[in-house]
């Protein structure tokens, strides 16, 4: 057979631990015996990162402003516990958090469907996509102890000269202080990603904050929100026969938990981070989850939305055999191929895409399937395979889809 052509490079950031194992044996089994695997590499992993003072992530995110589409593996974000175990020069910051900013994008997070692994939510018959804005919040926050009497001010002093100041709180002891801000520019791409992947998708778009409680701050995304879609969106969506809802994010969370889902939940930064893991484990596994950061400049990064599973790896290192689960990272591979042969007008790439995507779903359809897919699904008579033999299975059926 023939391999399948790529006329343009997919940015390809490797990455850590069991998930760095896993990407090679997906690229030499999956990939390789199929493409002319075209893709401009950047060593991700936490060494390489120290090597390059971090300096690597930050090149890898200009060359997906330059070839438009990017897939990334998992990465470790550093602890005191891991600056000790890498030898690192500093805490360096989430690679995903210099990506996201570097790209002004926003992360869409949807569930993989397969047969035999049920929502724990009933009603929830089609994925729910979560769109988190990746900026500011508590994620560029400041904060201190407060360990004395005093009081703590909110001010800002304007290049202008213009001083603004308001006691946020008189401590009589000992507490905590934060403090963390958001950005109209950032706000403004959030509500148009949104927009448009509803409109790419045809999913309608949920979005809820607190602005009763945060009259400013959660205040100004429901201004930016509705003046974005009533400006820009408006007709587009009623064309489409879609909806743009509002409401409080605790109304929100009650309507979710009642729907039978196919729309996008967008939501703001913390929101997200947490919600997008309650549906991805309602939805069976964070491992059945796709995550693609999508720029409204038209930039694309896939990845699965897990880590980088530590005590996996560990085993490994063991050898001992482990059971680890490919899917969300394969669909990271499959979901940049397809939208590198749809922005390239290359049909056979999207096509093996596609085929890709079956291979595997098929594969845990018949029964095969890793040990965390194996304790939850409804299938009988399943077999557990390990990590390795799950992605040849895999394999296996590709080949028959190919011939």
């Amino acid at each position: 057979m023939e391999k399948i052509k790529m006329q343009t490079p997919l940015v390809e950031m490797d990455g850590d631990e069991m998930t760095r194992i896993l990407w090679q044996i997906i690229k030499d089994e999956l990939l390789t015996p199929y493409l002319d695997l075209n893709t401009e590499y950047y060593d991700l992993g936490l060494e390489h990162r120290n090597e390059t003072d971090d300096q690597v992530t930050i090149d890898a995110a200009e060359a997906t402003k330059k070839y438009g589409v990017a897939v990334k593996c998992a990465t470790i974000t550093p602890n005191a516990a891991r600056m000790e175990e890498y030898d690192l020069k500093k805490m360096y910051k989430s690679p995903n958090g210099t990506i996201r900013a570097i790209l002004d994008g926003t992360v869409f997070r949807a569930p993989i469907v397969v047969k035999g692994i049920e929502p724990c939510v009933k009603n929830w018959v089609k994925p729910i996509t979560l769109a988190r804005h990746a900026y500011g919040d508590i994620y560029k926050n400041t904060e201190f102890y407060i360990n004395k009497p005093g009081d703590a001010y909110l001010v800002f002093e304007g290049e202008d000269g213009e001083e603004r100041k308001e006691l946020i709180q008189h401590f009589d002891g000992a507490g905590v202080l934060r403090g963390m801000h958001n950005l109209d520019d950032s706000v403004k791409s959030f509500a148009r990603s949104c927009f448009n992947y509803a409109l790419d998708t045809r999913q309608d778009v949920w979005f809820g904050s607190k602005d009763t409680i945060s009259k400013t701050y959660d205040g100004r995304f429901k201004e930016i929100f509705q003046q974005i879609f009533d400006a820009e969106f408006k007709d587009k969506f009623e064309e489409a026969g879609l909806t743009y809802f509002y409401s409080l994010i605790d109304d929100i969370v009650a309507r979710v938990m009642k729907a039978d889902g196919g729309f996008i939940w967008a939501c703001k930064n913390y929101d997200g981070d947490v919600m997008s893991d309650m549906v991805s484990s309602a939805f069976g596994s964070l491992a059945m989850m796709t995550s693609v950061l999508v720029s409204p400049k038209g930039y694309f990064e896939y990845e699965a939305a897990h880590g980088t599973v530590q005590r996996h790896y560990y085993r490994h290192l063991e050898g001992k055999e482990t059971s680890t689960n490919s899917v969300a990272t394969i669909f990271a591979w499959t979901g940049a191929l397809r939208k590198r042969g749809e922005l390239d007008g290359n049909a056979a790439l999207a096509d093996f895409a596609g085929k890709l995507e079956k291979a595997t779903l098929d594969t845990i359809e018949s029964g095969k399937m890793t040990k965390d897919l194996a304790l939850i699904t409804s299938l009988k008579d399943v077999q557990v395979l390990n990590s390795r033999d799950f992605i040849l299975a895999v394999k296996a059926r590709l080949d028959e889809l190919m011939a």
